[in-house]
């Protein structure tokens, strides 16, 4: 039997802290004019000593749940898409799925720069549709502000901190994500990368005196990339679910620049009330921007149900990635019972508890039993 995969339920989190252009500009060479004449961009939040990508993912995940009715207990898969995981290893998307309780789901992190939450989402939709799986959680979620150099006027500018997540569900009804494109050019690698951490580079004095930690970014050869593949994507997207752009209610895009958002639309002949913008709140987000883009149309009411979407991104890599969603969820959606929120907020507690009382009986173990003769003086 044919399986569709549906967006069931959806949720962001976004740091309290405000960045304003004009806090930028007691930090670096820059003005609020300079700054949204060029990108769009008037603030950004930034994440508090507190915050991170895995506590943001819960949250944004914690809230997604909710809003689908879904047990984490009954999760079959998580990927989180992040370029700024919480540690090489162990994956952001295991971390998560401790925090939830989800034990009996898969989990692992994907990088794909700030496509990774849409090849994400068309990863997780042909798990489901191939009857793999039932339920899976997809996560966009970044803390840039920890890999900005804040002296370099460039880069800072452009981006903040953020999460967001989606819940898909299998089930037999047509509708759901129609299709995907998942794309990359490896040749253009070296135009949006984070040079030091991993095997080529590993810390040292030198790399961290050079500023190899930071990301670094081939603005304008990224921009004409950025204009030419958002329509391009998007056509190909529509095309293999049999549609056209005339057929599209709503494109949500990859938010990195004003400019080039508005080239995509004027490249698919688009009506400004047919693009979801959300950029000036938030500046580049990466892997968090399309999720959190989504929940804020559907909360400020620009998707109905069978409304047809396009949601649409690019980043490092090169990569570029595009999936054609048909609305299938009536809104507002009801609240669920509070005996069921109840529930899952315990299970949260008792996943903490859990985790901690494990951590302890490892510990005694180690002490009790595997404690040398020598170490006993």
């Amino acid at each position: 039997m044919t399986q569709y995969a549906h967006i069931v339920g959806w949720g962001k989190y976004v740091p309290e802290r405000v960045l304003t252009n004009d806090d930028l500009s007691q930090m670096v060479n820059t003005s609020d004019e300079w700054i949204h004449s060029r990108t769009g961009i008037r603030e950004r939040r930034i994440a508090s000593e507190q915050e991170t990508t895995a506590t943001m993912s819960v949250a944004a995940a914690q809230e997604a749940l909710r809003v689908a009715d879904v047990d984490p207990a009954n999760l079959d898969l998580i990927i989180v898409g992040t370029i700024t995981p919480e540690y090489l290893f162990p994956s952001t998307a295991c971390l998560v799925q401790d925090a939830l309780g989800a034990r009996r789901a898969a989990a692992f992190d994907l990088s794909a720069g700030c496509s990774g939450f849409v090849y994400a989402l068309g990863m997780a939709s042909h798990a489901l549709t191939s009857g793999a799986y039932q339920l899976a959680l997809v996560i966009g979620a970044e803390t840039l502000s920890r890999i900005v150099d804040w002296t370099d006027r460039r880069t800072c500018v452009l981006f903040g901190d953020g999460a967001g997540a989606v819940v898909l569900q299998a089930n037999k009804h047509p509708g759901g994500i129609l299709s995907s494109v998942l794309g990359a050019d490896g040749s253009g690698g070296e135009l949006l990368m984070l040079p030091g951490g991993g095997s080529r580079l590993p810390p040292t004095l030198d790399s961290v005196t050079n500023g190899m930690h930071y990301l670094h970014m081939d603005g304008r050869r990224v921009y004409r990339f950025a204009s030419k593949i958002m329509v391009r994507a998007t056509r190909q997207a529509l095309e293999k679910a049999g549609l056209s752009p005339q057929d599209l209610s709503l494109l949500i895009p990859h938010q990195a620049n004003q400019r080039i958002i508005d080239s995509a639309a004027r490249g698919l002949k688009l009506e400004d009330s047919q693009v979801f913008v959300n950029l000036d709140r938030y500046g580049n987000t990466s892997s968090a921007s399309v999720p959190l883009a989504l929940c804020e149309a559907v909360e400020s009411r620009r998707v109905e149900r069978d409304d047809t979407l396009v949601l649409v991104g690019f980043g490092a890599g090169l990569t570029w990635a595009a999936v054609t969603v048909r609305w299938s969820v009536p809104l507002p959606v009801a609240a669920p019972p509070r005996w069921r929120v109840a529930v899952r907020w315990a299970r949260y507690r008792w996943s903490a508890v859990r985790r901690r009382a494990l951590n302890f009986l490892w510990w005694l173990l180690e002490r009790l039993l595997f404690l040398r003769p020598e170490d006993k003086d």
